[in-house]
């Protein structure tokens, strides 16, 4: 039975697009325990689009921790990855580019080129051979429902997953990573004289929030996996379907609001923050390494320095219920209570189940601000073997 979410009058305007719809699919846990505190259709198989980058990330932060490759390791560029479809960083045959530059515009620019060369790379060559390696990854992490077949996200019949493996995922990439999990939360980096800028705005919009990825192909609408820390509880949600950046974003800060309340933090009411981007973008980029963090990223002068400022006096001035937080904490400790999928007046049922639509024709990526950026129709479909060998050369 598929579930849908629904909140009250002053949220339901951005919800109203995903309710109903067939891509449809949430879920909102606690990321220490892996509790489920809201849920619809956690279960139904969804396309990822660009969420696939989050297990190519993994997999390359356990090569890194097993000494395999380092994050100054070169990766050359191959024809294939050099081809793929937006989001692109721009790379071209023969070019290289290290492991870091690799991980840093997968997680800002969401870019299909980079993941695609960084999957050969850690498949010993061969894409196709990361994806199983990637399939036989999620098996061992207990996703159950999940396929991969590329490195990047880009369409493929085959390639499905599920809200709650998606969360699932981002938890173990927190869990099993900590000392590298801040790569989500980087604003934007430089390469090669350009700056790129990640695409989850809720690293600006959100108090606490600090990852993880977003994700958009036709056939799946506007995906994303987030995570967000207040008053030491973390919660790691799953949207997918969305039927705009914007509106996908609304309604996971809604979903996380309503994940806080029920873990006893109180939520402040939403105050407009000064843009992070806007005001960087006014002034000249220089590039620097942050100690302790190994990775680049850019910043700014006066405009930045505003922007951080406003958001700061916004925090200062917003009101810190610790102490309610810990009366709630407690209160839950002396009375367990069970794990549940629906919060009474929060989920209501709808009568048909959810099925995925047929392959997608128009291959696109991720684009800042919603804006898909598309390519003529793919010819008609060959036989998978042929289409393999195609994809190879």
């Amino acid at each position: 039975m598929a579930l849908a979410v629904t909140f009250g009058l002053n949220a339901a305007a951005p919800a109203r697009a995903q309710i109903g719809s067939e891509r449809y699919a949430a879920i909102v846990t606690d990321a220490r325990s892996g509790n489920v505190l809201i849920a619809a259709s956690p279960d139904e198989q969804r396309y990822p689009a660009s969420l696939t980058k989050m297990m190519t990330v993994y997999m390359a932060f356990e090569a890194l921790r097993e000494g395999r490759i380092s994050l100054d390791s070169p990766i050359r560029v191959s024809g294939h990855s050099a081809s793929m479809s937006p989001s692109r960083l721009g790379l071209t045959s023969g070019m290289t580019l290290t492991v870091e530059e690799a991980i840093l515009a997968l997680v800002t620019k969401s870019a299909n080129d980079a993941a695609s060369a960084l999957g050969e790379y850690l498949g010993g060559g061969s894409e196709d051979r990361f994806a199983q390696m990637m399939t036989m990854k999620a098996r061992a992490l207990g996703m159950t429902r999940t396929t991969f077949r590329n490195a990047s996200g880009l369409p493929d019949l085959d390639q499905v997953t599920t809200a709650r493996d998606m969360a699932l995922l981002g938890r173990r990439l927190m869990q099993d990573y900590p000392e590298r999990f801040s790569f989500f939360s980087t604003p934007h980096f430089v390469f090669r004289g350009r700056t790129h800028w990640n695409h989850n705005r809720l690293l600006q919009e959100y108090d606490g929030a600090d990852g993880i990825k977003t994700g958009y192909v036709n056939d799946s609408g506007f995906n994303l996996v987030a995570s967000a820390q207040r008053d030491g509880v973390r919660l790691v949600a799953a949207v997918f379907g969305g039927a705009s950046g914007r509106e996908r974003d609304r309604h996971m800060m809604a979903l996380l609001d309503q994940g806080f309340g029920q873990m006893g933090v109180a939520v402040a009411a939403r105050r407009s923050m000064p843009s992070f981007m806007a005001a960087a973008q006014a002034a000249p980029m220089r590039q620097t390494r942050l100690p302790g963090r190994h990775m680049l990223v850019s910043t700014q002068a006066a405009p930045l320095r505003a922007a951080r400022a406003g958001r700061q006096a916004v925090a200062a001035t917003a009101p810190k219920p610790r102490e309610a937080a810990r009366a709630a904490r407690a209160a839950r400790a002396a009375a367990p209570t069970a794990v549940t999928t629906a919060r009474p007046g929060l989920l209501r049922t709808v009568g048909t189940r959810a099925t995925l639509r047929p392959a997608p024709r128009l291959e696109q990526g991720d684009a800042a601000g919603g804006r898909p950026v598309t390519r003529p129709a793919a010819a008609p479909a060959k036989p998978k073997a042929q289409a393999a060998r195609h994809r190879a050369r």
